[in-house]
């Protein structure tokens, strides 16, 4: 009509689409948005080895499962500290002995700052002092490398549900009351503190006294401080011994 105004309802937002009926507007988008979501991985996983191979191996294995996303990988714990804070993972598989920082120094790390993170250890050693110290610092489980593969399906499902996983073999070590969980004493590498642990493991590895202050941030007088309480507490006095302690307890590797 000549000099009329069109009269349109104001734009509200969204995507502008077209319904069934020739109706517009923007809550077909909302529900497919919605549909996205609920396709999301329950399980988002970090792999931390020291070993790259076993680390491929790993991540094949869990690809295949539907409720998983491997969400990245570490060689020490160190950068698996920085991935999840980064990449927010919701289970870690984590490998006890490996450079810089090993997996039962970093467990109870991860264990106070991210405390939603469940952490299920996975190694090739079976000791009984491990598998203590692995729980006492909040571990979620201790899986044997030379487990089945089948054993990854019953860890996911263990974790799902919130319980605590142990290999057959660990099962066995516990059940056999081959230590008491609440009242077996400390082991010698429990007598250090983290922070005595990471400095004697970078000192079994070789790194100067300049070198371990720059990977801990620490001053280099720091370093000579801890070094001496470590001899103390170990009654070991010289630096062959220590590194020979180191590689027994599996601080280092030979």
């Amino acid at each position: 009509m000549r000099g009329g105004h069109e009269h349109r309802a104001p734009y509200q937002g969204g995507s502008k689409v077209v319904a069934k009926g020739g109706s517009t507007g923007a809550l077909p988008h909302v529900l497919k948005t919605r549909r996205c979501l609920s396709h999301a991985k329950e399980m988002r996983v970090l792999i931390v080895d020291d070993h790259a191979l076993f680390r491929a191996g790993l991540r094949s294995i869990l690809e295949k499962m539907r409720e998983v996303e491997v969400v990245g990988e570490a060689s020490n714990g160190r950068d698996a500290l920085a991935l999840i804070r980064s990449e927010l993972p919701n289970l870690v598989l984590l490998d006890i002995a490996m450079p810089e920082l090993g997996g039962l120094e970093t467990l109870p790390r991860i264990i106070k700052d991210f405390p939603s993170v469940k952490v299920v250890i996975l190694s090739a050693h079976s000791n009984e002092d491990y598998v203590r110290r692995a729980f006492r610092s909040g571990a979620s489980g201790y899986l044997l490398k030379d487990s089945a593969t089948d054993e990854l399906a019953l860890v996911i499902k263990s974790v799902k549900r919130g319980d605590v996983y142990l290999s057959p073999l660990i099962s066995q070590i516990v059940t056999d009351g081959y230590f008491a969980w609440g009242g077996a004493g400390a082991s010698s590498l429990e007598r250090l503190t983290s922070r005595q642990r990471e400095v004697l493991q970078l000192i079994a590895e070789g790194r100067t006294t300049k070198e371990v202050a720059a990977a801990l941030e620490i001053s280099p007088k720091t370093v000579d401080v801890h070094r001496l309480q470590i001899m103390t507490r170990l009654n070991i006095y010289n630096m062959p011994g220590l590194v020979r302690y180191a590689i027994r307890n599996h601080l280092a590797e030979a």
